[in-house]
């Protein structure tokens, strides 16, 4: 069933309410085709197939938060840097944007990232290290573009939650990457990685070429935050073959013509920086607005997968939308705990997720369900999966965690999906507001409900309040069995309750200004902070 205007400004942003005047993307298009893939395996044998399918004078785009070139894409190869590296060979026009990064002794991945940036540079492609972020912020963005301009119909775009790195290349077992990177030692050798991209097809692939032009032709230098870095740079491109800036972009293609169902919102966050970006002066935050947007329609179930879980900011909308309308429930999918050791990365996280967690119970007791997720060895997995779906409606996958930082602080691309294809399975109006159930969003709870539970069919789980009491039993189950010693057959399902972190006494206060100043800053500007809007 076509939507109409009115349909889709019920859930997406105008271009007025975006507020962002000096970008050129459109508030949203329709005619798209996506498809959700869950894991990092899933998601790098498609990037194999679209970048193999690249041809000469053809564009390859890609934007990364950290880039390993050694990671293998598929099991014996080829890596990053081979894929990549073979399609600048063959003449595809390749360009990257990675973020700077911080020093790899804090857990990053600088090192990493100039190493990708060297070695497809060698072979013609052209990586740029950008830095042009507020102090501790990052370019978390994931994106890969690939265009065809003889052929825009066979145009694909990822973009989502996976960066290009050790570690993400895990399935649905969760046995993890055999390449992995420095964890806490709960998640094991090669720890679990549970994740989703999107992949898109249709006019919403412009769109996406738009977002990395914006980014890539920005006058700025992409050292600017940091004089060293400048300095280094300027040196660094005396030498043969080295791009330190931004090299011209070919013309653009047309966008891709319309392929499918899905009308997508292209979502964003940046900071107010100085110098300031010619494409948001006053900084991006329709990420905030429109997860805030869709959360007022909200009345049977918000399903989220995330990282964090941080920000009495970010959590004080959704216990909004609980308080309202007493037949909501929330169910939260989250690491058991954080990805790295020791009390400064630790401390700092617990508190900010036990305050959240602490306003959401309170303003719904029973309707807010917290779980994390483990294999069936027992090791946890580790969710950096950013998902959000509201009532069956309203899908969205990106780059942002659930915190004030993905908000208003660093770079973040998402996706918002709304399926003109009405889901006929019943409940088929769960909100009661006449939006009927969609396709891709259901099918997507779904199919993470499979697995989180080890469910063969979707019976018993289509139902928003009978999905939370399968999660509820299960869960529980799983966590008895643990409790009285693992005696008998493991239960079925994956997830467990998650307990709420605790943080108290002396450790609240060197923990909440490091919280604050460190983990979850704000990138607004002075008038939005003191209004506390978005």
């Amino acid at each position: 069933m076509p939507e109409t205007e009115d349909d889709v400004t019920a859930w997406m942003l105008t271009q007025a309410e975006r507020d962002n005047p000096a970008t050129a993307i459109p508030a949203w298009t329709t005619g798209n085709l996506v498809e959700p893939l869950v894991h990092g395996a899933v998601y790098f044998d498609r990037l194999v197939d679209a970048v193999e399918d690249l041809e000469r004078g053809d564009h390859l785009f890609f934007t990364d938060w950290r880039g390993d070139p050694d990671q293998e894409l598929r099991p014996g190869g080829p890596t990053v840097d081979e894929l990549f590296s073979r399609a600048a060979r063959r003449g595809v026009v390749v360009c990257g944007l990675v973020w700077r990064s911080h020093w790899d002794g804090l857990s990053f991945s600088k090192e990493q990232n100039a190493s990708l940036d060297r070695e497809l540079e060698e072979d013609g492609a052209v990586v740029v290290r950008d830095q042009r972020v507020r102090r501790m912020g990052s370019h978390h963005q994931k994106l890969v573009v690939c265009r065809h301009p003889q052929d825009p119909a066979r145009d694909v775009a990822f973009a989502g939650g996976i960066d290009l790195g050790h570690t993400r290349r895990d399935d649905a077992d969760h046995r993890g990457d055999p390449q992995p990177q420095d964890m806490s030692s709960a998640y094991g050798d090669t720890p679990p990685w549970h994740d989703v991209q999107l992949q898109l097809r249709g006019p919403v692939v412009g769109v996406l070429d738009d977002c990395f032009r914006e980014r890539w032709e920005d006058p700025t230098s992409p050292a600017s935050e940091n004089p060293l870095a400048w300095l280094h740079d300027k040196w660094e491109a005396r030498r043969p073959g080295r791009h330190m800036d931004p090299t011209p972009l070919p013309d653009q293609p047309p966008p891709p013509p319309a392929c499918g169902p899905h009308t997508v919102q292209t979502l964003r966050t940046y900071p107010k920086v100085w110098p300031a970006f010619d494409f948001a002066p006053q900084g991006e935050r329709s990420i905030a607005r429109g997860y805030t947007k869709a959360l007022t329609r909200a009345r049977r179930l918000v399903y989220l997968e995330d990282q964090y879980l941080w920000s009495t900011d970010v959590a004080g909308h959704l216990a909004e939308s609980l308080r309202r309308h007493r037949g909501l429930q929330l169910v939260v999918v989250v690491p058991r705990v954080p990805d790295q050791e020791g009390a400064f990365s630790e401390r700092p996280q617990q508190l900010g997720q036990a305050q959240a967690m602490r306003l959401l119970t309170d303003a719904a007791p029973g309707r807010v369900h917290v779980f994390d997720i483990e294999n069936h060895e027992g090791t946890p997995v580790y969710v950096h999966a950013k998902v959000c779906v509201v009532d069956d409606v309203w899908a969205e996958v990106g780059s942002d965690n659930m915190n004030r930082r993905s908000w208003s602080h660093d770079s973040e691309l998402s996706n918002a999906v709304l399926d003109t294809t009405r889901d006929l399975r019943e409940p088929r109006d769960p909100a009661g507001l006449g939006d009927g159930a969609r396709t891709l969003a259901r099918d997507l709870r779904l199919e993470l409900a499979r697995e989180h539970l080890d469910a063969a069919d979707d019976t018993g789980l289509v139902d928003p309040d009978a999905f939370v009491a399968a999660c509820v039993a299960s869960a529980q189950a799983l966590e008895d069995w643990h409790v009285g010693g693992r005696v008998g057959p493991r239960p079925p399902g994956r997830i467990r309750p998650h307990r709420r972190p605790e943080v108290g006494g002396l450790t609240r206060l060197w923990a909440t200004p490091l919280y604050r100043l460190v983990h979850d800053p704000d990138g607004r500007p002075l008038r939005l902070r003191l209004r506390r809007e978005h």
